[in-house]
């Protein structure tokens, strides 16, 4: 009859089960050294029928090693961050390692909080896909020898590989396609607006828009990351007395709840007010109509941020910095601005 799991079943006992050392036990259960055959089939079997269930996080320790990898990130509901770990995850384990997540709201304070349970697990490699940073992150990962790689965060970091986008491109390229198709009244939508990653993208729709003045006017609203953020975002346009003929918005998940709140207004989306997201997440294509957007290769992050960290871990490959430049995407979601 098969034991039931037991918080207090030891390496002993299933030693003492196999007539075999603990040494020898070990050896199985780890896959190394040399064993008969025979005996490792012996206590295989011993430990299936005991449920034995191996402290992995204390031989970690004491190999001196682990085989976990972490990953911080500003907003676990965007499908957007859920893309980079999932691709970063499937690689990891392909290797052997293991993938633990943390999210921090975009809160600085948390941001730190997660920093330091991650390094206080032992992680072999840490990746923060994050937009909120400040001079005591720095600080906190000066001070650890892991492989680290930053997405989002603007400020070098010694022995840190770093992924960018190039926001301001992408922004452009929305705002002079809105502008060639007949738009002259543009609002910006947006969350955390203080945050560099995020102020980059408002920066470049002001200045390109300012390229077309006087024939351009505009304005800009946040509110918070998410589906009723960019509902409240769209609000506040429309209760301003602006009359949008285009919304272009920091990213695809407040789109969705900026075309939500038109709607519910009575405005048709393209026919009345044009709207664009950043980012082409897999909802892009699905959403009604289907948005146009700026396409940022989540896949493709994830990967590269899985590789940076296992390089840097096995052959202590130097850091990296790779720059992304956003391809646009033109779906239903725009089209010529109203008469």
């Amino acid at each position: 009859m098969t034991k039931q799991p037991s918080s207090r079943l030891s390496l002993e006992e299933v030693a003492h089960r196999a007539k075999v050392s603990t040494a020898t036990v070990s050896r199985v259960l780890n896959n190394v050294g040399s064993v008969k055959n025979s005996t490792r089939t012996r206590v295989l079997r011993v430990a299936q029928e005991l449920n034995y269930q191996p402290n992995m996080h204390a031989r970690m320790l004491a190999r001196g090693s682990s085989r976990t990898l972490g990953m911080i990130v500003s907003n676990i509901e965007n499908p957007f961050f859920l893309d980079i770990f999932r691709a970063a995850e499937y690689d990891a384990h392909a290797q052997g390692f293991e993938m633990v997540v943390a999210h921090t709201g975009y809160e600085a304070e948390q941001l730190l909080k997660s920093l330091r349970l991650m390094i206080a697990r032992r992680v072999a490699g840490l990746a923060m896909i994050v937009s909120e940073t400040d001079r005591s992150l720095v600080e906190e990962l000066s001070g650890h020898r892991i492989p680290v790689v930053l997405y989002d965060v603007t400020t070098p970091v010694d022995n840190a590989s770093r992924v960018r986008v190039n926001y301001g491109s992408g922004i452009r390229k929305a705002v002079q396609y809105l502008y060639h198709v007949g738009h002259r009244r543009m609002a910006f939508v947006s969350h955390h607006a203080t945050l560099p990653p995020i102020s980059v993208r408002e920066k470049a729709f002001r200045e390109t828009v300012d390229d077309f003045a006087p024939a351009v006017t505009w304005i800009s609203r946040a509110s918070t990351d998410g589906l009723e953020g960019g509902r409240l975002a769209a609000r506040k346009v429309l209760a301003s007395g602006f009359d949008p003929t285009a919304i272009v918005c920091v990213n695809d998940f407040m789109a969705f709840g900026v075309i939500r709140e038109l709607r519910e207004q009575g405005l048709r989306v393209p026919e009345d007010v044009s709207v664009t997201g950043f980012d082409n997440i897999k909802l892009s294509e699905y959403c009604f109509p289907p948005l146009t957007t700026l396409h940022i290769p989540r896949d493709q992050i994830g990967h590269i941020v899985a590789d940076a960290l296992l390089s840097g871990i096995k052959r202590g490959e130097p850091a990296r910095d790779v720059m992304i430049e956003p391809e646009f995407v033109l779906r239903d979601s725009t089209g010529p601005a109203r008469s």
